[in-house]
């Protein structure tokens, strides 16, 4: 039996701060899926749209759901990252490259978010962090408050067990087969602090998340197209 892709969730529910709510169907977060998993009950699979936050490092032999009408968007959070080497000395400041040096990304991910009418899945490798970025930019965008956000983060650690037998290699693999561990030991962790950090340089904007989105190369008419997108 197909399995489902670890860390699968739809972001869907999530109340926003002028009461509505986040349309369910619409955006699925996940660590890295195979070709032979199936996604969750009720909702379409395979997605219309796939956003791959990995690096070219980490994803040398194209993507498992194009094959299957998936349409692959690439957009690399950490470009430089290699499987098992840590470019930071910690998740906190890990999350802060990504800010810092591919902000211009996270603007590319949200206007492909916009524009899509279909169901969208988002991943990295575990779906944690990379993930994790980009899915609490989605939902501050739209104005779910900061406590739903940091919920929503959370709920990676029930997934950690699965995350991990999905990236380790077989141990039958030669070492060249599969990149193995993206992150070292002590990566492979949920970090509130982490994304703590994220959110506060977006609130601590002037003009809140939605200004730094703007500072940074997004634009108004995709932030008014995405709240169309994924509101209810």
């Amino acid at each position: 039996m197909p399995d489902l892709t670890p860390n699968l969730r739809d972001i869907g529910g999530r109340p926003t701060t002028d009461g509505r709510t986040v349309a369910t169907g619409r955006v699925l977060r996940s660590a890295v899926p195979h070709a032979d998993d199936h996604g969750p009950d009720g909702h379409d699979w395979p997605p219309a749209l796939v956003i791959d936050l990995r690096s070219p490092s980490e994803s040398r032999a194209g993507h498992p759901l194009e094959a299957a009408g998936s349409r692959v968007v690439n957009v690399p959070l950490l470009a430089a990252l290699r499987p098992g080497v840590a470019p930071a000395e910690s998740l906190t400041m890990l999350y802060r490259i990504v800010l810092d040096d591919a902000a211009h990304e996270l603007v590319r991910l949200v206007d492909e978010v916009s524009r899509e009418t279909g169901t969208v899945l988002i991943h990295c490798a575990a779906g944690k962090d990379r993930t994790g970025i980009a899915v609490a930019l989605l939902l501050r965008l739209v104005g779910v408050p900061r406590d739903e956000v940091l919920h929503d983060y959370r709920l990676t650690e029930h997934a950690l067990v699965e995350i991990d037998r999905r990236l380790r290699p077989p141990t039958s693999a030669p070492a060249s087969a599969a990149p193995g561990h993206t992150y070292p030991p002590g990566f492979a962790h949920v970090s509130p602090e982490a994304i703590d950090a994220v959110l506060d340089v977006w609130d601590e904007h002037p003009a809140g998340v939605e200004g730094w989105f703007v500072e940074v190369g997004g634009t108004s008419a995709s932030l008014d197209q995405l709240r169309r997108t994924l509101l209810a």
